[in-house]
């Protein structure tokens, strides 16, 4: 297991490197570049990237936020353009050992939230927080106003500008598209990346649909075990991964999120893990917890330890994190919560280990 922290780069992340290299366990990071969706990653600024994070003492072997084009999705326009700059971009990365680039195939909104800060009544810290009926009242066009006033100022993944001000365009290209629709456009670029990243020795993770249903009416293919058993024989390819986020996933109650991490773990189809908590509270409405189990309700000591039974050697990273004792920073992302986090996992790790070898 790598314990890793996601990094926005020296130019938006207030968090310097330094103090994500004290955490303990910490080996490197989950890292990106702030580019469209689209485009071919220029080479000199990961190349940059990746001697700032090396220099710091930490590893950049992960990749997220390489986003696919909304083209691409719908079948649509230039996406035979758009999937050529991807297939650069794997290249770019293998090249400079990238082993792990982490996406996703959601139509529209990467991840959806209805408060970004909303205030946790047992301690006083606030959290990323849903409720579906609140959707009711805002539609597509009021809830990304709302997530931008929310965001602090910070870019926030998912939410760029430039895709969101085309939004009432998107929307319209999904009119009418059913789920397999979508499926056969996800299989049309798989084909077309998979054989590149096995040639290079990179993995694609898709990350779950968040939350995990469809919402806006917009086909969502990849929120549940049989979705992600779907998408693995797609193109069926140790390369054809999922990142499996704990909190994405794990944000529908009927999702057995132990029992996923073994079913994928056991096929080598697991690339990434971005272990999170959450509290349900209702039908489609939750919040973001602690990592700590008995802060929320999944059993992060069982996710670790399906972990550690089935995929020991993946990269993971404390997803998300409550904002605490006063911090100031980009909603999900501050440090000292995630730092928290790590120190959990890691602890938890540490003693799965030594228990198995005791017998």
């Amino acid at each position: 297991m790598k314990m890793t922290f996601r990094w926005y780069g020296s130019q938006s992340d207030p968090i310097p490197l330094k103090y994500i290299k004290q955490i303990p366990g910490m080996t490197g990071l989950m890292g990106l570049l702030d580019k469209p969706a689209g485009v071919d990653w220029p080479e000199e600024e990961f190349a940059a990237l990746k001697k700032e994070v090396n220099d710091a003492g930490l590893e950049i072997e992960v990749i997220e936020s390489v986003n696919v084009h909304e083209d691409i999705k719908t079948g649509l326009g230039r996406r035979d353009e758009y999937i050529a700059n991807y297939i650069s971009t794997i290249r770019m990365l293998a090249k400079h050992g990238v082993k792990v680039i982490i996406y996703n195939f959601m139509p529209v909104f990467d991840w959806l939230r209805t408060d970004l800060a909303r205030v946790i009544p047992e301690d006083g810290s606030n959290s990323l927080y849903f409720d579906e009926k609140d959707l009711g009242e805002m539609g597509p066009l009021e809830i990304v106003r709302r997530t931008a006033a929310g965001s602090k100022g910070f870019s926030l993944p998912g939410w760029e500008p430039e895709r969101l001000a085309l939004l009432e365009t998107t929307l319209k290209q999904y009119e009418g598209m059913t789920p397999d629709g979508l499926r056969k456009n996800f299989k049309y670029f798989l084909d077309a990346v998979i054989p590149v990243c096995e040639e290079v020795g990179v993995r694609m993770a898709c990350h779950p649909d968040d939350p995990a249903w469809p919402i806006f009416g917009l086909p969502r293919i990849t929120h549940s075990q049989e979705d992600f058993d779907k998408m693995v024989q797609l193109h069926d390819s140790p390369a054809n991964t999922l990142c499996l986020c704990t909190g994405s996933l794990g944000s529908n109650p009927d999702n057995d999120i132990p029992a996923a991490i073994r079913h994928f773990g056991k096929m080598n189809r697991i690339g990434a893990m971005h272990v999170r908590n959450v509290k349900y509270l209702g039908y489609h409405h939750f919040r973001e917890a602690a990592h700590l189990s008995s802060t929320g309700d999944l059993d992060v000591y069982e996710i670790m330890k399906a972990i550690y039974e089935t995929c020991p050697d993946t990269y993971i990273r404390p997803d998300h994190g409550r904002m605490i004792w006063d911090e100031e920073g980009r909603p999900g992302y501050g440090l000292y919560d995630r730092a928290l986090g790590a120190a959990y996992l890691n602890g938890l790790w540490e003693a799965i280990v030594k228990g198995q070898a005791k017998g």
